[in-house]
């Protein structure tokens, strides 16, 4: 994938290089287990990098959350890994070298590595940051040998929005945050890099939004796959969304138990009643890690019987190897939700 990209000054033209900010993810000694993590609960302000708190992570991705505050004053750059970031609450601008896009509630923003790009603030922002070492990319499953979406994907082109061109900025001298593998440099840059007069390719950021997922349904359960909206390198991004339950006469609506045999399950919870779980708020993350077993809660298999939809949201992430968790993540861990499937 590439673009070219016509610009009014070099981009190359560093004035000064900064002090290189050193990003430790440290693993804390976590018991195999399931576990409910409260991220609304997290202390999490700032801008849309420096509000970022870590909370999974191994070799192919690293999963954060964002309590956005304020909008950026520099601009930034991920060297190293492509960005997905789901906005779950706010509003804001997000400016980039290939034009501009605003940001709702539900959006998907697939940010490409090496895209330079900056988030205006217009109302505090809730967002769910996946960094992936690999590309990111639609499905295998729902494309065509020309790359094109199927007919029967659940999503099609046609959903997504691309930057609107804006034209060249203001020529002034700016700072770029460059995220790196084992940190952020900082560099200090002649011209600003948004001095486009035009663009042509398919590397670009882009959006979707989880609104628009229309989903496959059927007589009986169908597993997770047909929910899958990403994919990259050792990890899926999958859309929960509301929908029609099975309307088989003897269909079970709920999931049935299952185990994880070969990946991490990640669910992060955005709104609705989810048909399997209790005790669960926005904003929460459950984590079933492979090894264990799980599946619906006491009492929710027979809730579920005659029900003919659900109007659940959320976005799963599996990873196909095992997932370290952070100190920050066992601080807002529900302790007790891996007794939550004793019947009383």
């Amino acid at each position: 994938m590439y673009s070219n990209v016509y610009h009014i000054h070099p981009p190359t033209g560093v004035e000064a290089v900064g002090e290189l900010k050193k990003i430790n993810l440290e693993s804390a000694d976590q018991t195999h287990r399931h576990h409910h993590i409260r991220t609304a609960n997290i202390n999490s302000n700032g801008d849309a990098i420096s509000s970022r708190i870590p909370l999974f992570y191994n070799s192919d991705l690293v999963i954060s959350k964002a309590h956005v505050t304020k909008s950026m004053q520099t601009l930034y750059r991920n060297g190293n890994a492509d960005e997905v970031l789901f906005i779950h609450t706010g509003s804001g601008i997000f400016k980039s070298n290939f034009g501009n896009m605003n940001l709702t509630p539900g959006d998907y923003l697939v940010i490409p590595r090496g895209v330079i790009w900056q988030i205006e603030v217009t109302k505090s922002l809730r967002i769910l940051v996946t960094e992936s070492s690999a590309s990111v990319e639609t499905p295998d499953r729902y494309r065509n040998k020309f790359g094109q979406l199927l007919e029967h994907s659940p999503f099609s082109e046609r959903d997504f929005r691309t930057p609107e061109f804006v034209g060249p900025v203001a020529d002034v001298s700016i700072e770029v945050e460059v995220k790196l593998h084992h940190g952020i440099q900082t560099y200090g840059y002649q011209h600003h890099p948004f001095d486009i007069v035009g663009w042509d390719g398919y590397y670009f950021p882009w959006i979707f939004n989880i609104n628009d997922f229309m989903p496959i349904t059927g007589k009986v359960h169908l597993p997770p796959p047909i929910h899958q909206t990403f994919q990259a390198h050792g990890f899926v991004i999958c859309s929960f969304v509301p929908r029609l339950f099975d309307y088989h006469d003897e269909s079970v609506p709920a999931p049935y138990a299952h185990s994880n045999v070969d990946s991490d399950e990640v669910l992060y919870y955005v709104k609705g009643n989810f048909m399997s779980r209790k005790g669960i708020d926005e904003e929460s993350i459950s984590y079933h890690p492979m090894g264990l077993p799980h599946g619906p809660q006491p009492g929710k298999i027979e809730k579920s019987l005659g029900v003919n939809e659900t109007n659940e949201l959320a976005v799963m992430i599996d990873t196909f190897k095992p997932l370290n968790m952070t100190e920050a993540a066992l601080n807002v861990d529900d302790e007790d939700y891996p007794y939550s499937w004793i019947e009383s």
